[in-house]
Protein backbone atom coordinates (compact mmCIF):
# COMPACT_ATOMS: atom_id res chain seq x y z
CA UNK A 1 0.00 0.00 0.00
CA UNK A 2 1.43 3.72 -0.85
CA UNK A 3 0.67 6.80 0.51
CA UNK A 4 2.04 10.58 0.22
CA UNK A 5 5.22 11.03 1.81
CA UNK A 6 4.73 12.55 5.86
CA UNK A 7 6.89 15.28 7.30
CA UNK A 8 8.89 12.88 8.64
CA UNK A 9 9.61 11.03 6.10
CA UNK A 10 11.22 14.06 3.89
CA UNK A 11 13.24 15.08 6.90
CA UNK A 12 15.12 11.02 6.10
CA UNK A 13 14.61 11.63 2.40
CA UNK A 14 16.26 15.09 2.21
CA UNK A 15 19.57 13.79 3.80
CA UNK A 16 20.43 10.54 2.39
CA UNK A 17 24.07 10.75 0.02
CA UNK A 18 22.63 11.15 -3.35
CA UNK A 19 21.13 14.01 -2.27
CA UNK A 20 23.52 16.08 0.33
CA UNK A 21 25.23 18.04 -2.08
CA UNK A 22 21.69 19.77 -3.22
CA UNK A 23 19.34 22.85 -1.75
CA UNK A 24 16.66 21.72 0.04
CA UNK A 25 14.07 23.24 -2.27
CA UNK A 26 15.83 21.27 -5.34
CA UNK A 27 15.83 17.51 -3.25
CA UNK A 28 11.71 19.00 -3.01
CA UNK A 29 11.35 19.38 -6.45
CA UNK A 30 13.04 16.07 -7.36
CA UNK A 31 11.04 14.02 -4.69
CA UNK A 32 7.67 15.63 -5.52
CA UNK A 33 6.25 12.52 -7.44
CA UNK A 34 7.52 10.09 -4.46
CA UNK A 35 5.20 7.80 -2.27
CA UNK A 36 5.78 6.01 0.68
CA UNK A 37 5.07 1.87 0.43
CA UNK A 38 4.07 0.44 3.82
CA UNK A 39 5.38 -3.28 3.77
CA UNK A 40 4.89 -6.55 5.82
CA UNK A 41 7.59 -8.90 6.33
CA UNK A 42 8.08 -11.02 3.16
CA UNK A 43 6.56 -7.95 1.13
CA UNK A 44 8.90 -7.16 -1.67
CA UNK A 45 9.45 -4.04 -3.36
CA UNK A 46 10.88 -5.49 -6.71
CA UNK A 47 12.14 -9.03 -8.05
CA UNK A 48 15.03 -9.48 -9.75
CA UNK A 49 14.66 -8.92 -13.60
CA UNK A 50 11.67 -6.23 -13.13
CA UNK A 51 12.21 -2.87 -15.19
CA UNK A 52 14.12 -0.38 -13.10
CA UNK A 53 11.91 2.41 -12.69
CA UNK A 54 12.43 3.60 -9.72
CA UNK A 55 15.01 3.98 -6.41
CA UNK A 56 13.96 3.80 -3.16
CA UNK A 57 15.14 4.59 0.88
CA UNK A 58 14.35 3.06 3.85
CA UNK A 59 12.37 5.41 6.30
CA UNK A 60 11.87 2.73 9.01
CA UNK A 61 12.26 -1.06 9.68
CA UNK A 62 14.67 -3.37 7.51
CA UNK A 63 15.12 -4.49 3.79
CA UNK A 64 16.97 -7.19 2.24
CA UNK A 65 18.85 -6.83 -1.03
CA UNK A 66 19.11 -10.75 -2.80
CA UNK A 67 19.71 -12.71 -6.03
CA UNK A 68 18.78 -16.10 -6.47
CA UNK A 69 21.18 -18.49 -8.33
CA UNK A 70 20.22 -20.47 -11.13
CA UNK A 71 20.38 -23.49 -8.60
CA UNK A 72 17.32 -21.70 -6.61
CA UNK A 73 19.82 -20.79 -3.78
CA UNK A 74 19.40 -17.09 -2.25
CA UNK A 75 22.37 -14.76 -2.26
CA UNK A 76 21.73 -11.87 0.47
CA UNK A 77 23.58 -8.88 -0.99
CA UNK A 78 22.39 -6.27 2.09
CA UNK A 79 20.53 -5.48 4.56
CA UNK A 80 19.75 -2.10 4.18
CA UNK A 81 17.39 0.49 7.21
CA UNK A 82 16.59 3.78 7.79
CA UNK A 83 18.23 6.22 5.80
CA UNK A 84 19.85 3.62 3.36
CA UNK A 85 19.27 4.65 -0.18
CA UNK A 86 19.55 1.48 -3.11
CA UNK A 87 18.94 0.76 -6.76
CA UNK A 88 19.87 4.61 -8.14
CA UNK A 89 22.63 3.36 -10.51
CA UNK A 90 20.35 0.78 -12.70
CA UNK A 91 17.22 3.00 -12.31
CA UNK A 92 18.52 6.00 -13.71
CA UNK A 93 19.73 3.85 -16.34
CA UNK A 94 16.97 2.55 -17.17
CA UNK A 95 18.33 -1.14 -17.00
CA UNK A 96 16.23 -3.85 -15.19
CA UNK A 97 17.07 -4.69 -11.15
CA UNK A 98 19.55 -7.16 -10.58
CA UNK A 99 18.69 -8.22 -7.14
CA UNK A 100 14.99 -8.59 -5.08
CA UNK A 101 14.13 -6.43 -3.02
CA UNK A 102 12.07 -8.01 0.04
CA UNK A 103 11.28 -6.39 3.79
CA UNK A 104 12.32 -8.33 6.47
CA UNK A 105 10.56 -6.54 9.17
CA UNK A 106 7.43 -4.30 9.02
CA UNK A 107 8.85 -1.60 6.48
CA UNK A 108 8.11 2.20 5.11
CA UNK A 109 10.00 2.67 2.09
CA UNK A 110 9.84 5.71 0.08
CA UNK A 111 9.70 5.29 -3.85
CA UNK A 112 11.26 8.37 -6.16
CA UNK A 113 10.55 7.26 -10.08
CA UNK A 114 13.76 7.90 -11.88
CA UNK A 115 12.01 9.40 -14.64
CA UNK A 116 10.62 12.67 -13.29
CA UNK A 117 14.95 12.98 -11.45
CA UNK A 118 15.69 12.64 -15.53
CA UNK A 119 13.54 15.52 -16.51
CA UNK A 120 15.07 17.45 -13.60
CA UNK A 121 18.45 16.45 -14.60
CA UNK A 122 17.86 17.85 -18.36
CA UNK A 123 16.41 20.75 -16.75
CA UNK A 124 19.17 22.29 -14.83
CA UNK A 125 22.51 19.68 -15.41
CA UNK A 126 24.03 21.35 -12.44
CA UNK A 127 21.83 18.79 -10.14
CA UNK A 128 23.59 16.03 -11.97
CA UNK A 129 26.89 17.32 -11.11
CA UNK A 130 25.76 17.99 -7.54
CA UNK A 131 24.49 14.26 -7.15
CA UNK A 132 27.91 12.85 -8.62
CA UNK A 133 29.76 14.59 -6.42
CA UNK A 134 27.65 13.20 -3.63
CA UNK A 135 27.57 10.03 -4.61
CA UNK A 136 31.53 9.68 -5.07
CA UNK A 137 31.70 10.72 -1.41
CA UNK A 138 29.08 8.11 -0.33
CA UNK A 139 31.02 5.36 -2.62
CA UNK A 140 34.12 6.55 -0.88
CA UNK A 141 32.81 6.15 2.54
CA UNK A 142 31.31 2.95 1.78
CA UNK A 143 34.95 1.61 0.97
CA UNK A 144 36.47 3.00 4.22
CA UNK A 145 33.56 0.74 6.04
CA UNK A 146 34.75 -2.65 3.50
CA UNK A 147 38.18 -1.85 4.89
CA UNK A 148 37.39 -1.50 8.63
CA UNK A 149 34.54 -4.48 8.33
CA UNK A 150 37.89 -6.70 7.05
CA UNK A 151 40.08 -5.39 9.69
CA UNK A 152 37.83 -6.42 12.44
CA UNK A 153 37.59 -9.59 14.31
CA UNK A 154 33.93 -11.39 14.60
CA UNK A 155 33.61 -10.43 18.19
CA UNK A 156 34.11 -6.63 17.24
CA UNK A 157 31.58 -7.21 13.83
CA UNK A 158 28.67 -8.21 16.38
CA UNK A 159 29.59 -6.48 19.10
CA UNK A 160 29.25 -2.75 16.63
CA UNK A 161 26.04 -4.28 15.40
CA UNK A 162 24.72 -5.00 18.83
CA UNK A 163 25.99 -1.44 20.21
CA UNK A 164 24.48 0.16 17.30
CA UNK A 165 20.89 -0.95 18.31
CA UNK A 166 21.01 0.76 21.44
CA UNK A 167 20.90 4.40 22.11
CA UNK A 168 22.18 3.60 25.87
CA UNK A 169 25.80 4.96 26.63
CA UNK A 170 26.55 2.83 29.67
CA UNK A 171 24.92 0.62 32.12
CA UNK A 172 22.71 -2.15 31.66
CA UNK A 173 20.05 -2.36 28.35
CA UNK A 174 18.12 -4.79 26.81
CA UNK A 175 18.45 -5.06 22.40
CA UNK A 176 15.73 -6.77 20.37
CA UNK A 177 17.62 -8.71 17.07
CA UNK A 178 15.44 -6.99 14.21
CA UNK A 179 15.76 -10.06 12.01
CA UNK A 180 17.08 -13.28 12.31
CA UNK A 181 20.39 -14.65 12.73
CA UNK A 182 21.12 -15.76 9.08
CA UNK A 183 20.84 -12.33 8.04
CA UNK A 184 22.79 -11.06 10.73
CA UNK A 185 25.70 -13.21 9.94
CA UNK A 186 24.87 -12.34 5.84
CA UNK A 187 25.19 -8.64 6.53
CA UNK A 188 28.32 -8.76 9.17
CA UNK A 189 30.34 -11.20 6.48
CA UNK A 190 30.41 -14.09 9.05
CA UNK A 191 28.86 -17.34 8.69
CA UNK A 192 26.55 -18.60 11.42
CA UNK A 193 28.34 -20.68 12.99
CA UNK A 194 31.59 -17.89 13.05
CA UNK A 195 28.35 -15.82 14.73
CA UNK A 196 27.96 -18.17 17.02
CA UNK A 197 31.18 -18.57 18.38
CA UNK A 198 31.14 -14.36 18.91
CA UNK A 199 27.83 -14.89 20.76
CA UNK A 200 29.53 -17.12 22.90
CA UNK A 201 32.45 -15.50 23.30
CA UNK A 202 30.66 -12.39 24.33
CA UNK A 203 28.84 -13.93 27.02
CA UNK A 204 31.85 -13.68 28.99
CA UNK A 205 32.06 -10.12 29.29
CA UNK A 206 28.03 -10.03 30.49
CA UNK A 207 26.20 -10.25 26.91
CA UNK A 208 22.92 -12.94 27.27
CA UNK A 209 21.19 -13.75 23.87
CA UNK A 210 17.53 -15.72 24.90
CA UNK A 211 16.13 -16.16 21.06
CA UNK A 212 15.80 -12.51 19.71
CA UNK A 213 16.63 -10.75 22.89
CA UNK A 214 19.68 -9.45 24.23
CA UNK A 215 20.77 -8.54 27.43
CA UNK A 216 24.11 -6.44 27.45
CA UNK A 217 25.59 -6.04 31.33
CA UNK A 218 27.30 -2.88 30.18
CA UNK A 219 26.68 -0.86 27.29
CA UNK A 220 30.12 0.54 27.61
CA UNK A 221 32.05 -2.39 27.39
CA UNK A 222 30.79 -3.45 24.59
CA UNK A 223 31.33 0.05 22.38
CA UNK A 224 34.66 -0.76 23.99
CA UNK A 225 35.03 -4.30 22.45
CA UNK A 226 34.12 -2.64 19.16
CA UNK A 227 36.56 -0.55 19.19
CA UNK A 228 39.44 -2.50 20.40
CA UNK A 229 38.46 -5.73 21.06
CA UNK A 230 41.82 -6.82 22.40
CA UNK A 231 42.90 -3.42 24.99
CA UNK A 232 38.86 -4.19 26.07
CA UNK A 233 38.85 -7.47 26.81
CA UNK A 234 42.33 -8.71 27.65
CA UNK A 235 42.47 -11.61 29.81
CA UNK A 236 38.96 -11.72 29.64
CA UNK A 237 38.30 -13.45 26.70
CA UNK A 238 40.00 -16.91 25.88
CA UNK A 239 41.24 -17.77 21.91
CA UNK A 240 38.88 -20.22 19.85
CA UNK A 241 41.08 -22.60 18.96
Amino acid sequence: MSSKLTAGDLQIITRVAIFRGLRAETVEHIIAPATAAMLRPHDWLFRQGDPATAFFIVIDGWVKLYRVTPSGDETVIHILTKGESFAEAVAFMGNRYPATAEAVTDARVGRIPADHIVRCIRESPDIALAMIASTSQHLHHLVLQVEQLKAQSGVQRVAEFLASLSVAKQGKCAIALPYDKVLIAARLGLTPESLSRAFARLKAVGVVIDASQVVVKDIAKLRQIAADERSAVRGTLRPIH
